[in-house]
Formats: C-alpha cells, structure tokens, sequence
C-alpha cells in the first residue's frame, strides 16, 4: 500500500472520551465569560457566538467565520485529556481570534500578529501559537499526501493544495530555489 493511504489504526480502548456535557457546559461558560471581559474592557458591543465541540486531529480550538455564520469550535477529545490547560490557554487564544475579527476584520491582520497578541494580553492570557500535547488516543483526520518535487527537493502536498494545481488554479514554488512544484504522479 503507498506511504499515502496508510492509516493508523488506534484500539477503541485506547481512544480518550471526550468531554462530559458537563464540562462542555464549563467551557461554554468560559467562552462567555471571556468575550464578556473583552466587551468590558474595551468598551465594545461584541455579541456572543455558537460554541460547537465538532473539531478533530491536532487543532484544540478554531475560531471560523464562513459565508457569514461565526463560531468557536473545539476538540472534544484534546479537551478531555488537557481540560485545564484548553481551557486557561485554548479558550482565550480562541476568542481572541473572535474579537480581532469583531474589530479589525479577519482580512485586515494577521492571524498571530500584533493585534491579536494584545488582545491575549488584555484577555489575561499569554499569547501562544501552538500547543505541545502528546495526542495519544485522539482520533486524527488522515490526510492523503501527494508527491511534488522542485529542482532541490521533494515535498508532499496536501489534496486542497494538489486539487488546485491539478485544476490550474494556483502553483507553488520552492522556497528555496523558487522553481514550480511539480506533481511526481503516484506512488
């Protein structure tokens, strides 16, 4: 089988239980309180939103605004294994993200820049890109990869990334020796 369709395969009782209804009811609560102490504090009308527990793999929030809907979305299961630490560090990252949104628009800044970075501060967080959880018994979305080289090097891209070359809809270059990224066909 390619190196691409391999999956991994996790023991059902090896897999962590997600959240307890109960504690979702915690981190909704959390959600609130810190877009409360956002609005407060900055002296702005900032409406709550959904707060979903839909999210897998590696990600332990996501704060997403599509086609007009917003909401805050988070890893039932990472909440689970990390509770405490999702919620002093993953909640507030989250609502962050929100309220960036909220007063500069999404388009406007950067995702991690400096806007974002005082908001952390202000919701009393310390600004952190990423976490460093073992993921051990989380269930994972397995992406398929697809081969690409360039004039120095090999890279697999993801099927968002390989749709769109394939379409003619974008090209990526190298980083380093700035040649297209071209597709090595199956493996």
């Amino acid at each position: 089988m390619p190196k691409a369709n391999r999956k991994t395969v996790i023991a059902a009782s090896d897999l962590i239980a997600p959240i307890t209804a109960q504690q979702r009811q915690v981190v909704v609560n959390a959600t609130y309180q810190y877009i409360a102490l956002a609005r407060e504090k900055l002296q702005r009308a900032i409406a709550d939103i959904p707060v979903v527990f839909n999210l897998k793999g590696r990600a332990a929030g996501m704060y997403r605004s599509y086609q007009g809907t917003q909401e805050i979305r988070y890893n039932p299961w990472l909440f689970a294994k990390y509770f405490d630490d999702n919620v002093q560090n993953t909640i507030p990252h989250e609502v962050a993200h929100y309220v960036s949104d909220v007063l500069y628009g999404l388009r406007n800044i950067r995702p991690h820049g400096r806007q974002w970075g005082e908001l952390m501060d202000i919701l009393g967080a310390v600004p952190t890109r990423k976490h460093t959880y073992d993921l051990s018994g989380i269930p994972q979305r397995n992406l398929r990869r697809y081969p690409y080289r360039c004039a120095c090097r090999q890279y697999e891209l993801g099927s968002q990334r390989h749709r769109r070359i394939q379409r003619g809809q974008g090209f990526y270059l190298c980083r380093q020796c700035e040649t297209n990224l071209l597709y090595c066909g199956e493996r």
